[in-house]
């Protein structure tokens, strides 16, 4: 492996280590203790770094270039951008399904939310009925419908790695927040690659929800209470 290469797996590393620091629950929660009043600008924060940070890998894998060790060709290019286009177009679709000021920390910032745990009911997704993280899935369908140098290709394998890796870690914390409905519906649904005989149709999905919003509401009333923290 050149000295290029090695530079950049080891910034894909250290975007990776950052990443999950940061997104770690003890951090969080480490964080809200000893300085409560910077929690409602957590999340904008985080999504600030991740975002910065992550240009650093995209411009070492563009920097070094090479040649293409393989391509999409004939045709196989229609059908790997036919993927890539239906992978966009799910994006699209999936963004009417979030509350996208939560997801920026914008809602956080304008409440001056100070508690740790997300503040997104909990809900399923026509997507989420199929696969347990779609937007993972659709970005290894983006990643590996591309040609391939060989920085692209190490950092496709690292970034495939790391949605695999980051999946187990936000299913902590998402078993943390939801309890025993969210190892219901670990059960039922695949995690990054949906599976034909293993899903929730509409109706099931919905009663998972009511479970789920009850039980988060129940525990929100019981912190509320005197004498609560």
């Amino acid at each position: 492996m050149t000295t290029g290469l090695w530079w950049l797996a080891v910034s894909w590393l250290a975007y990776f280590f950052i990443h999950s620091f940061l997104a770690s629950l003890s951090v969080k929660y480490r964080v809200a203790r000893n300085w409560p009043g910077l929690m409602p600008w957590y999340r904008l924060f985080f999504n600030l770094v991740a975002t910065v940070l992550l240009v650093v890998p995209l411009w070492l894998t563009w920097r070094l270039g090479g040649e293409t060790v393989f391509a999409w060709k004939g045709i196989w290019w229609w059908l790997g951008n036919g993927l890539a286009l239906a992978a966009v177009a799910g994006f699209l679709y999936s963004l009417r399904h979030y509350d996208g000021a939560e997801f920026l920390g914008l809602r956080q910032l304008r409440e001056q939310e100070q508690r740790v745990e997300d503040q997104e009911r909990f809900r399923v997704s026509p997507l989420h009925r199929h696969v347990r993280h779609p937007w993972y899935f659709l970005g290894i369908i983006l990643i590996w419908t591309r040609d391939m140098t060989a920085p692209m290709l190490l950092s496709s394998v690292m970034m495939t790695l790391y949605f695999i890796i980051g999946s187990l870690l936000e299913e902590r914390k998402l078993l943390a927040y939801h309890g025993n409905v969210y190892a219901e519906y670990k059960s039922r649904v695949p995690g990054l690659f949906p599976l034909p005989w293993k899903n929730l149709n509409r109706h099931q999905a919905r009663q998972l929800e009511t479970r789920g919003n009850e039980k988060n509401d129940e525990a929100r009333a019981d912190r509320m209470r005197p004498g609560k923290p």
